[in-house]
């Protein structure tokens, strides 16, 4: 019983509908990167990549936030 309520934390989002604008956003990141990121099944990346792409997204998101509370809503990508 525990371990299904952890399970189902580690799988839930905050926010669910934000699920798509995640997912486009990663493509996106991938793509910025020069990995090769398909729909489904990406097991032939490597670790190094797919946390290339967490990562980057985690930086981005964070820039956007601490512009947003900086009261200055123009992102840029790089």
């Amino acid at each position: 019983m525990i371990m299904e309520v952890i399970n189902m934390a580690r799988n839930s989002k905050a926010v669910p509908q934000a699920r798509a604008a995640l997912d486009q956003f990663k493509y996106e990141v991938a793509n910025e990167l020069g990995v090769n990121l398909k729909q489904g099944y990406n097991g032939d990346l490597t670790s190094a990549q797919a946390g290339s792409i967490g990562g980057y997204m985690v930086k981005k998101m964070i820039e956007a936030q601490e512009q947003q509370m900086a009261g200055n809503t123009n992102m840029t990508t790089k």
